[in-house]
């Protein structure tokens, strides 16, 4: 299976928050939710020096997504298509699922019932619930799967101006992704109790990713105490699905 991933470069990232300007424009996110973000670290002291950096941070697309297992939603056959090779896969899914050409994790908006589990889980707080719509309904980072689909890079990659982030495939050896993470210089924001796999990497300087790892490496685990939603609540979404569509 191909792995979409991004690398993201500390010693080029200047915090200007222009990727997740991109993004909202793009995708139209309400002002009170993010897909991704850019957050300022330090200065503070590390082993290895003073560090002031940024963590720019987006859904990690782990290879064992813990929102997608707890999804209440029941699993329904779908055909997935190989946009390399066009070779098709018939897989059951919930409303949120790993596609398994591409590794990008994807949300259903048609069959997501906004029950808040999968954002409940996130142990990176990567999504979030949009309650500005009628139905509520999940949401995140996407890789930018639409336009990929046409050739373009995603929109956070394509408007940063210092070249910070690095987008490709990790099982293609030829991308500069799979170069970079295979030299064994990137990090990933992972701790002995939250290890799922997160697909974005991050290079830099050995202070600012030591102090990235500290501040922002997730330790709860939080899908372990996502509540399955009660009957009340899957029949309200119903409700408030059969509501948007009259």
């Amino acid at each position: 299976m191909s792995q979409l991933a991004m690398v993201i470069d500390l010693k080029r990232c200047v915090g200007c928050h222009a990727c997740a300007i991109a993004c909202r424009a793009e995708w139209g996110i309400p002002v009170a939710y993010k897909r991704n973000w850019v957050h300022r670290l330090g200065p503070e002291k590390t082993p290895h020096g003073l560090s002031y950096t940024f963590y720019p941070g987006l859904c990690n697309h782990c290879d064992d997504p813990k929102c997608v297992s707890v999804c209440p939603v029941d699993p329904e056959e779908r055909t997935f298509k190989d946009p390399k090779t066009g070779k098709t896969k018939k897989m059951a899914v919930h409303a949120t699922f790993k596609h398994p050409f591409t590794g990008a994790v994807l949300i259903d908006k048609s069959r997501c019932i906004g029950c808040g589990s999968c954002v409940e889980a996130c142990p990176y707080g990567a999504r979030y619930l949009n309650e500005d719509l009628d139905d509520p309904k999940a949401d995140k980072c996407t890789f930018c799967v639409e336009r990929l689909e046409v050739g373009e890079q995603p929109a956070c990659v394509k408007t940063c101006i210092t070249k910070a982030r690095i987008f490709g495939d990790l099982s293609d050896k030829s991308s500069e992704v799979h170069k970079i993470v295979a030299s064994g210089k990137a990090v990933r924001l992972t701790s002995k109790e939250v290890n799922i796999g997160p697909n974005v990497y991050y290079t830099g300087l050995k202070r600012d990713t030591y102090l990235l790892i500290q501040k922002c490496a997730p330790h709860e685990r939080k899908w372990e105490n996502v509540k399955a939603p009660t009957r009340r609540d899957v029949i309200l979404a119903a409700v408030r699905r059969l509501k948007t569509a009259v």
